[in-house]
């Protein structure tokens, strides 16, 4: 399948970058790698030498610390070089650590601090509606930017414009930058407050591809679309699956090796 190969090119040059350019959030990167590869792979619309093309489908990336594995996934689709990814994080490039639009073809809007996206992604969504436009837009969240009361008032209003044409996809790994996301500010019930606000839900395995796109091509019934997508965060990785340490660390010496080694081999 050619995601299954996406979401290893993806993982592999994200761990390169972030290594050479010693930036942090490898965790949060492998826990959507699978997600983009989906989206990239199979799902969205889009003219990779045409990044402006009017009928593309827009993507955001709310939870801007993994932007990384953005960077990937838009050089192993076609939007430019795979080689030029060696600059990440480092003085003078276009690829900063959180996930910029400024002279990166692909990425629609630079985000960071946390719960700008959802507000944008249902800006950009109704503005499509009101100008009678085909085009999608997703939003990928983090699970611990659901913390952002923004993000509720943006659910609220993408249940009353009826933005059928919105699906925003939680990355609920669990874990936080220093802790649990139930120790740090409890979710649940997650499901059952998304329909009250009047979402269509749907659950599915994170790293399963079939699961995500099945999610993205089901009908929502007239509503805007949230898909849960549990992960596991450092996917793909053994010594750095479920482990909040590397929120913030970049694999360096020994542990960048073993890191390789267990990708290249999976």
């Amino acid at each position: 399948m050619i995601t299954t190969k996406l979401s290893k090119e993806i993982r592999i040059s994200a761990l390169k970058m972030t290594s050479l350019g010693g930036s942090s959030h490898i965790g949060s990167i492998f826990s959507i790698a699978d997600i983009l590869a989906v989206l990239y792979g199979q799902y969205l619309r889009f003219e990779a030498q045409q990044p402006f093309l009017e009928s593309r489908d827009r993507f955001i990336l709310s939870k801007g610390h993994a932007g990384a594995g953005v960077y990937a996934a838009l050089a192993h689709s076609g939007f430019f070089n795979e080689s030029l990814l060696k600059d990440h994080y480092q003085n003078g490039s276009i690829f900063s650590g959180h996930v910029s639009h400024k002279g990166v073809p692909g990425v629609e809007f630079s985000t960071g601090s946390l719960g700008h996206g959802l507000p944008v992604a249902v800006g950009m969504a109704l503005a499509s509606k009101l100008d009678n436009r085909s085009h999608h837009v997703v939003c990928l969240m983090s699970d611990g930017e659901c913390d952002e009361g923004s993000n509720w008032e943006a659910f609220l209003l993408a249940a009353h414009h009826g933005l059928d044409n919105l699906t925003a996809i939680i990355d609920f790994n669990g874990l936080q930058s220093i802790k649990s996301t139930s120790n740090t500010l409890n979710l649940e019930p997650f499901n059952s407050k998304l329909k009250a606000f009047n979402w269509s839900v749907f659950e599915v395995d994170g790293h399963s591809h079939n699961e995500i796109l099945q999610a993205l091509e089901a009908n929502s019934d007239g509503k805007p679309k949230l898909i849960i997508a549990t992960t596991v965060k450092g996917k793909g990785v053994s010594f750095m699956e479920n482990n909040v340490l590397w929120h913030y660390r970049s694999a360096k010496g020994d542990e960048f090796d073993r890191a390789l080694e267990e990708l290249e081999n999976a």
